[in-house]
């Protein structure tokens, strides 16, 4: 694996860190302002920091295709930390990982994990500088389905690095409200070479840089018209490292906010975009053959012509709703045209009471895979628990919150290179019972590839890929001095490609921490793991487990 600077990533989101993204979000922007808002309640201060370092013994069975037996020793060092204040807060947790084989078929190996989520005001109420990264493991197939939860020592395991940061700027003029942002984001991936039973390269994304920016100005209704209006510009790019792909997508539009009640209104906007994605070729031999690289991707040949795969111009609107009953319940939905076809999108918030959150989200636009994760990531909220694997330490598709969207498995489901229109839903319960905290997370993704002819990604061009995941956790206290997890996900992934096949991830984990003394503990944990893929005849079944101890500073 090449260095891809893992460490650098995740100390920039640590230093600033960020609200929502929505690369390419031209829908809605601005547009919740124009309905009656509750107003601010002040917020506590409050910071935590927890670093900790452990030492494991880590047994793993892997009970088919073959019996196997293999141990490691695991060294880890982390930090949890989160702050909630009046102009800042965020959350940061980051572990590496040392597992050392004792058996001379394994291999040594070292990863970063974490994620981290936050911002920081500039100017409070006015100009914010926002940012996020996320670091994770994931066991890749062949077929391009990525799954949570590898097996330490796996040779198909890859790591994912996405960081973005950037300002954003609320204020008002007179009777106007003006709103912009601006992100630039990055996004790698490390891995095996991927080759398909065919003898064919798969296609593996390697890294990305995107860059978003909005612009909006509108009144509210009767400041001073009857309805509010408002005129807004974006721009999007992402440019992959893949064959040179690339995807643009520019627009202006306009804006109304019908009010009907004071929590409801009807909005509509109209405007013009201009989408196209493109890419080169791969450098070819005497014979006419794709050259491959080192890394086992394509080498881009960056004197072939660019290629266009897809343009899209012209009209585009949307009409919608937004409700907003109360400060806990938030609905907002929108059908229109878009991308030379039907599109809708939307979301839906529902805090009960101050223990339990619920949030859907509906999403629909053109992007690379480092553009879809990097949206994922700025949705997350800024104060969350991170969920891990008590075994590998990994942190799982989802977070812990009471405030917003939080899960990440639709965006990691796939890890193939050529950019796609991506549709789908993603839902998320959070629940405090007592001193337990409780999660439940479920999604759909659809990814429809766009590559461009006579270039060697031809083959991926309609091909449709889809996934569905739930997880579920629970943890908590069991008296003063211990406490519990269990994890549980499970994940379809269904592949486009001709022969690819479908995979099938299935997996539960619990574990145990009794504290010793002080800030000494010894923690137990077993988990067990089934793929089922079609591109091999027997499942993979692992049984593990883990004892070892724990000092928090």
């Amino acid at each position: 694996m090449r260095n891809t600077k893992p460490l650098a990533l995740i100390a920039l989101a640590a230093l600033a860190v960020g609200a929502p993204l929505q690369a390419q979000s031209y829908q809605g922007v601005g547009a919740a302002d124009d309905v009656e808002a509750d107003s601010e309640t002040p917020r506590v201060v409050r910071t935590r920091i927890d670093p900790y370092v452990e030492v494991s013994q880590i047994f793993n069975w892997q009970l088919s295709p073959v019996d196997d037996f293999v141990t490691f020793t695991q060294l880890a060092a982390g930090v949890d930390a989160s702050i909630a204040g009046r102009n800042n807060g965020g959350t940061v947790s980051i572990r590496y990982e040392r597992n050392i084989a004792w058996e001379n078929g394994a291999s040594d190996s070292d990863s970063i994990t974490g994620i981290a989520r936050g911002y920081a005001s500039i100017v409070p109420r006015v100009l914010t500088l926002e940012a996020g990264a996320l670091a994770s493991r994931t066991r890749v197939d062949s077929s391009g389905a990525s799954v949570f939860n590898p097996l330490i020592g796996d040779d198909l395991t890859t790591q994912t690095y996405a960081v973005y940061a950037g300002p954003t700027l609320q204020t008002r003029v007179d009777d106007v409200d003006v709103s912009a942002n601006y992100r630039i984001g990055y996004t790698r991936v490390d891995g095996p070479d991927f080759v398909t039973p065919g003898g064919n390269v798969s296609d593996v994304f390697d890294d990305s840089v995107t860059h978003s920016a909005n612009l909006r100005a509108g009144t509210r209704p009767g400041q001073p018209f009857p309805v509010g209006v408002g005129v807004g510009a974006g721009y999007y790019q992402e440019d992959i490292s893949n064959l040179d792909q690339r995807v643009r997508d520019a627009y202006v539009r306009g804006d109304v906010t019908i009010p009907i009640s004071p929590t409801l209104a009807i909005v509509a906007g109209a405007g013009v975009e201009d989408v196209e994605v493109s890419s080169r070729d791969a450098v070819r031999d005497a014979a006419g053959n794709p050259v491959i690289g080192a890394d086992g991707r394509y080498v881009t040949n960056k004197a072939s012509p660019r290629v266009i795969a897809y343009e899209a111009d012209g009209l585009i609107w949307d009409v919608g709703v937004i409700w907003r009953p109360s400060s806990r319940t938030a609905l907002e939905a929108h059908f229109g045209h878009r991308y030379d076809s039907e599109t809708f999108y939307g979301s839906f918030t529902w805090q009960p009471d101050s223990r339990s959150n619920f949030s859907l989200g509906v999403y629909d636009g053109i992007q690379g895979f480092g553009g879809r994760l990097n949206s994922a990531l700025a949705a997350l909220p800024t104060d969350f628990t991170v969920v891990r694997d008590p075994v590998t330490g990994d942190v799982t598709g989802c977070v812990n919150s009471l405030d917003g969207s939080s899960c990440l498995d639709g965006a990691l489901a796939s890890v193939r290179s050529a950019v796609f229109r991506g549709r789908g839903v993603a839902a998320n319960y959070s629940r405090r019972i007592g001193r337990m905290t409780a999660g439940v997370g479920a999604g759909y993704d659809r990814r429809n590839f766009i590559a461009a002819p006579g270039t060697v990604l031809a083959a991926a061009n309609g091909v449709v890929d889809e996934s569905y995941y739930v997880t579920a956790n629970v943890s908590g206290p069991i008296g003063e001095r211990a406490s519990f997890a269990v994890n549980s996900f499970a994940s379809w992934f269904d592949s486009g490609v001709p022969g690819a096949g479908d995979v099938f991830a299935l997996g539960t984990s619990a574990s145990y921490s009794q504290q010793l003394y002080r800030s000494l503990s010894a923690r137990a944990a077993v988990a067990l793991t089934m793929l089922d893929s079609d591109l091999t005849a027997d499942d993979l079944r692992t049984a593990s487990a883990l004892v070892g101890l724990r000092y928090d500073f």
